[in-house]
This record gives structure tokens, C-alpha cells and sequence, in this order.
């Protein structure tokens, strides 16, 4: 009996964590889609930045901003300081959402560190930065308080000093490692270089329409007013800010999205459990009358006889 009193305790507690899983799965489930929405709604805006300045972008107009120029080496005399940003979730049960993208942003810390730089580590999220501390590394920035509902805002507060920094010349690079939104299955960990700004071949990968004559080397009839340098002047930090609230967005979605795949995994499992743990206790209990009756059996058949 003790056996059977264990089991189904055994019974309850898998069936109420299968509610708490199916009930994550539902809400995360709610939550990603509004921000798929998010997602989708930011990108035909930064599609049309990235365009805007790969048609504006020139070499002479590359030389007079500095979120456009490469820094030298440290070997060379360069900034000896780089910049990585990590995104991650403040919350678990994401399946290896949150370890992935560390995983990730420690392969670009090495990888920075043998190059010659000092890294300085900016964390999003409360997973990456109890990791990071964890393994008693300080971080240049540490912001839980964005959540899944980032703002343009945010993203401005967390970038803008390093666009100064950058622009003074005491940062070689600025690196974003977030989570790519492709689909709800599909969240891989990705490292995106906002600064320095690509420059136009590397901004639009894809084939660029042939520039036409007269338009003073523009791939589209833009009418510029003022100049393309003023243009640039402002587009470029827009552009920056605009790369970041993207990541956030785009990792906030991936989050929801790793959650809902891995409470549906849970529940699934705890079903599968719960399946076989009935099917032990019926077996059980089956088993125990069987033995009771056959002891009632030979009990009164000793009687007789």
C-alpha cells in the first residue's frame, strides 16, 4: 500500500505541473505574438535606413564621419577598447535561449581578447549579467529593468554613450549579440557589428541597383536637401539606435518563442510520464486484488476442507 499511496502522490504532483507548463505555454503563446508584431513592424523601418545610406554612402563622405571609419589595430595604434552588448531574457524556462546567446558572446569576447582588445562587457537582462558575475567578470552596464517590451528609448540610453565613446576614438567596435527572429522555431544566437557603420557593399548584401546618370553617383533620384552630409550627419546615430532597439525586439520575440517550444516539450513529457504512472498504479492495484481475492479463495477452501 505504500507503494500505491507514493504513486499517486507521484500522479497529483506530475498533474499539476503539467498545468503550470500548459499554462506558460498558453501565455507565452499570447505574448509573441504581440511581439512578432513588434518585430514586424520594425523592420520595413530599418530596411529603409539601411537603403537610404547605402545610396548616400561615398568614400569622400566615408573620410568625414566617424561612425564610418575603421580604427587601426592596437598593433597599429588603435583604440585598445571594444564594446559587446548582450541580450538576454530576465527569466528561465526558455529551453537554451539564454545559454546560447552566452555562449555566443563569450566565442566574440575571446575572439576580441586575442586580437589585442580589452573588452567591455555591456548586459540586458538579468541571465546574462548573473552569468557574467558569476565567472567574476565586471560589466561596463547592467539594465534589467527593459523587460520584453523594449522602446526606442532604451535602446538610445544604452547606445549613446557609446556612439560618443566611438566617435572619440576610445572604442574600436561596437558588437550586438541578440537573438535572430526567424520563426517561432527558429532563434539562433547572432553577433551583429552596429559600429563602425557598414559601409555600402556590406550594408546591402544583396544586388544594388545600377546608378544612374547625372544623379551624382546616387543609386536613386534622391533630391537631397540640404547636402548628403547633413543627411548623413543625422541618419547615421538614428541608424545605430535604430540597430539596437531592432536586437531587442527581435530577441524579445525569440524569447517568447524558445518559452512556448519548451513549456510545450514539458507538457508533453508530463503527459507521457503521467501515462506511465497510471499505467503502474492500475497495474498495481490490479495485481493486489488479484492476490486478495486469491487469498480469500484459499482461505475458504481451507475452511471446507
Amino acid at each position: 500500500m505504500a507503494k500505491s499511496r507514493q504513486l499517486k502522490g507521484r500522479i497529483r504532483s506530475v498533474t499539476n505541473t503539467r498545468k503550470i507548463t500548459k499554462t506558460m505555454e498558453l501565455v507565452a503563446t499570447s505574448k509573441l505574438k504581440r511581439a512578432q508584431d513588434r518585430v514586424i513592424a520594425a523592420r520595413p523601418y530599418a530596411e529603409a535606413l539601411r537603403q537610404v545610406i547605402a545610396d548616400l554612402f561615398t568614400p569622400d563622405l566615408a573620410d568625414r564621419f566617424p561612425l564610418l571609419r575603421r580604427p587601426a589595430s592596437p598593433s597599429k595604434g588603435g583604440p585598445t577598447r571594444a564594446a559587446v552588448i548582450l541580450l538576454t531574457s530576465n527569466r528561465g524556462l526558455a529551453g537554451g535561449f539564454n545559454s546560447n546567446l552566452i555562449k555566443e558572446a563569450r566565442r566574440r569576447i575571446e575572439s576580441l581578447e586575442q586580437e589585442g582588445y580589452k573588452v567591455e562587457l555591456l548586459g540586458i537582462g538579468k541571465k546574462g549579467i548573473g552569468f557574467f558575475k558569476y565567472l567574476g567578470r565586471k560589466l561596463a552596464l547592467e539594465r534589467i529593468d527593459i523587460g520584453d517590451r523594449p522602446t526606442t528609448d532604451h535602446a538610445a540610453e544604452i547606445v549613446e554613450p557609446l556612439i560618443q565613446a566611438f566617435s572619440a576614438g576610445e572604442l574600436a567596435s561596437v558588437d550586438l549579440i541578440q537573438a535572430r527572429f526567424i520563426s517561432a522555431l527558429q532563434t539562433p544566437p547572432a553577433t551583429i557589428r552596429i559600429l563602425p557603420v557598414e559601409t555600402a557593399g556590406q550594408l546591402d548584401s544583396g544586388a544594388r541597383p545600377e546608378r544612374s546618370e547625372g544623379a551624382a553617383g546616387q543609386s536613386r533620384n534622391y533630391i537631397l536637401v540640404p547636402n548628403a552630409e547633413a543627411i548623413l550627419e543625422k541618419l547615421l546615430p538614428l541608424y545605430v539606435r535604430n540597430a539596437v532597439y531592432r536586437g531587442m525586439v527581435e530577441t524579445a520575440a525569440a524569447e517568447h518563442g524558445a518559452r512556448r517550444t519548451a513549456m510545450k516539450n514539458a507538457t508533453d513529457n508530463a503527459g507521457d510520464i503521467l501515462e506511465l504512472l497510471k499505467r503502474t498504479y492500475n497495474r498495481q492495484r490490479q495485481a493486489q486484488i488479484t492476490q486478495e481475492i486469491a487469498e480469500i479463495v484459499g482461505g475458504a477452501a481451507a475452511l471446507q476442507g
